[in-house]
């Protein structure tokens, strides 16, 4: 044995890097969005957290039709052609994504984006108009990424499956989906940077061009391993060391595929479901919703050096402890003497109990913001290794040819989970955090609504005369400057200098001081009475917080015992390992 070690290749892991690239890129185009909305495109269309909601929910039922064919797609195609075409789709996906806004402006007949932005300051049917139309813009977008990404874990499982054994299976898994982490990781330091740089844009731009890099690499990198030049005998004979006997070797190369109904039929298919369905709703609405919520609840968005702190370390926690996800059903394996299904069962129930820190994350978040940074980044280092080892029970149990149609109905099932989850959450923080009424219209109870309400009711149009900008300055209590060198002139208002055309008059807040983010319910409900608007809804109450601080503990409850209800759904329905046999 240890002769054939010396002389073996080990092209697998040169692979498994590959996937785990792969995968951090796929994570990177997936955070774009949730790193940019908020700061960056929530104020240029005028989104709410239900737009948001829409958006991410309707991503996932997407992804979710998608994996289902995704799956079948690649067990057709070929491991090879199915990864190029799946990532060559999401990254023109991404890409496209950066043309919204400008599409928005041309479909709603502005001539310039300043003119749209007047129109979503202004509010009224023009706002809700853009709004909608650049909400309806970004789903097609999301959708052609969900219809690519959807491709990545059915042909990632099913690498893994042909070039490492089964007992090495959850820790490739492990490896190759620590690029989730990260690619989580990496996306807050990247990420506004780029956008701060340039604009949201070109975020989108440089980011999904990555997967275009990555294509270039697999097109000569990857062949199947008895097929490999890379992969010698040795390594090949420890790849296939659980066909024992020739037999298993025949079987293995006839296998007949299934087709979706008949995965169906098997209990097998139903407990990955369950295992998917229950758990990946809870890793999405951390991936799509802590920036948000750091920003919401504690004042520090992603354009602030804490914002990007926080995350970094939320993810930096997600990647390092994950990664032992692979090594304890391994160990168990190995030291134990355990079958591994029955290993990695164990493992799975040990990981589950770590997203009910989840349940500390807000009491605890009153001492420190750095404690739900901490307790997040446990909740989804427990998530990733128990996805790795969810994914690998797969290859336990059914053949090669079946396992990336299973794959791909799992995450079909982790898609609608996902739906439930992001959606119920976009519309559990618009009503939480209550609304007032003011000059005939409905505002959200947050510090953002009543900060950008502005000072005139009725906007400046554009084509206003100069003469008629000055006395419309004169009369709101503006002082206007000399005009400067090149012709355009400025005025001063509480203390602020502001360019004098209609933009900058329509841009002054009604508020002279901005409330901070972190205000609390009561202090927004005193400051929008204190503006002459009436409290249309209360604020949500739920264990000692108030606003969207209570719609967070719900989710973050529901999160937390997730793990727990799919893993007794899984044992229930298969007890013990039972491969399925294809006749």
């Amino acid at each position: 044995m240890s002769t054939q070690q010396k002389l073996m290749s080990n092209w697998r892991w040169w692979l498994c890097s590959l996937l785990f690239v792969a995968t951090t890129v796929n994570y990177l185009d997936r955070q774009v969005l949730s790193l940019t909305w908020e700061d960056f495109i929530k104020p240029e269309f005028g989104w709410t957290d239900d737009d948001y909601g829409t958006i991410t929910g309707l991503f996932s039922i997407f992804y979710a039709v998608a994996c289902l064919f995704a799956g079948k797609f690649v067990d057709w195609m070929g491991t090879k052609k199915g990864y190029l075409i799946a990532i060559g789709v999401w990254s023109l996906g991404a890409v496209l994504h950066a043309g919204c806004g400008i599409a928005t402006m041309f479909i709603e007949g502005y001539s310039s984006m300043g003119e749209m932005a007047t129109a979503v300051k202004a509010g009224g049917n023009a706002a809700l108009a853009i709004s909608t139309t650049s909400v309806y813009l970004f789903l097609l977008c999301r959708g052609i990424l969900a219809l690519g990404e959807a491709g990545n874990f059915p042909a990632a499982i099913k690498v893994t499956a042909e070039y490492f054994p089964k007992k090495d299976r959850a820790l490739a898994t492990s490896i190759f989906n620590a690029g989730a982490s990260v690619g989580a990781l990496a996306a807050p330091l990247c990420i506004p940077a780029i956008a701060n740089a340039t604009s949201w844009e070109m975020a989108f731009i440089i980011i999904g061009a990555l997967g275009f890099i990555w294509m270039f690499f697999w097109q000569f990198m990857y062949d199947k391993p008895d097929k490999s030049k890379h992969v010698n005998e040795a390594e090949l004979a420890y790849i296939n060391q659980d066909d024992t006997t020739e037999a298993d070797k025949a079987k293995a190369k006839d296998e007949k595929q299934m087709s979706l109904w008949q995965c169906l039929k098997f209990k097998q298919t139903w407990a990955f479901i369950a295992g998917k369905f229950f758990t990946d709703g809870v890793w999405w609405f951390f991936l799509f919703w802590a920036p948000s919520y750091f920003k919401n609840q504690f004042g520090y968005g992603t354009k602030t050096e804490m914002g990007m702190w926080l995350l970094f370390v939320l993810y930096l926690i997600v990647t390092i402890l994950s990664i032992f996800g692979g090594y304890l059903p391994k160990r168990f394996v190995e030291k134990k003497g355990m079958e591994p299904y029955a290993g990695r069962m164990l493992a799975m129930l040990m990981f589950a109990f770590l997203p009910l820190m989840a349940l500390l994350a807000q009491p605890l978040g009153q001492y420190s913001v750095w404690w739900p940074a901490i307790l997040i980044g446990i909740v989804g280092a427990g998530h990733q290794a128990w996805s790795a080892n969810l994914f690998s029970t797969v290859g336990d149990m059914f053949p090669k040819s079946a396992i990336a149609t299973v794959t791909g109905i799992g995450a079909m099932a982790g898609g609608i989970g996902s739906l439930i989850i992001q959606k119920s959450a976009g519309k559990l923080f618009t009503s939480a955090q209550g609304t007032f009424a003011f000059r005939e219209k409905t505002y959200e109870l947050s510090a953002d609504a009543i900060n950008k309400i502005p000072l005139l009711q009725n906007p400046v149009p554009q084509d206003i005369a100069p003469d008629v900008l000055m006395s419309k300055v004169d009369s709101i209590g503006g002082q206007v400057l000399e005009p400067l060198a090149d012709g355009t002139a400025n005025f001063v208002f509480n203390g602020d200098t502001c360019a004098l055309t209609a933009d900058g008059i329509n841009q002054i807040s009604l508020l002279s001081e901005q409330i901070p983010q972190s205000a609390t319910a009561q202090e927004l409900m005193l400051k929008a009475q204190e503006i002459g608007g009436t409290i249309s809804s209360d604020p949500l109450t739920f264990m000692g917080f108030e606003g969207k601080p209570a719609g967070y503990f719900i989710v973050f409850c529901v999160c937390g015992v997730a793990y727990i209800i799919a893993w007794s759904i899984m044992k229930a329905l298969v007890p013990k390992h039972k491969p399925v046999d294809v006749k």
